[in-house]
């Protein structure tokens, strides 16, 4: 079974950090549930496997969800 994005290529997004990509990850994920919930019914896709693709595809940098 092969894992996309990988989660190397993740972490150097995240400055070699796990913890901080799970916490952008997590956060994102959330923002997503709550404004996009109709789409995510229909959708093949969980809230935090798109999260995760959009800091793969550099749209989501941990800079901008750190509170």
């Amino acid at each position: 079974m092969m894992i996309e994005p990988p989660i190397d290529e993740l972490t150097k997004k995240a400055n070699g950090n796990k913890y901080v990509l799970s916490i952008v990850a997590a956060k994102r994920a959330k923002e997503i549930e709550t404004t996009r919930r109709n789409e995510l019914a229909t959708a093949d896709k969980k809230s935090i496997s798109i999260a995760l693709d959009e800091i793969a595809e550099g749209k989501i940098v941990p800079s901008q969800l750190e509170d």
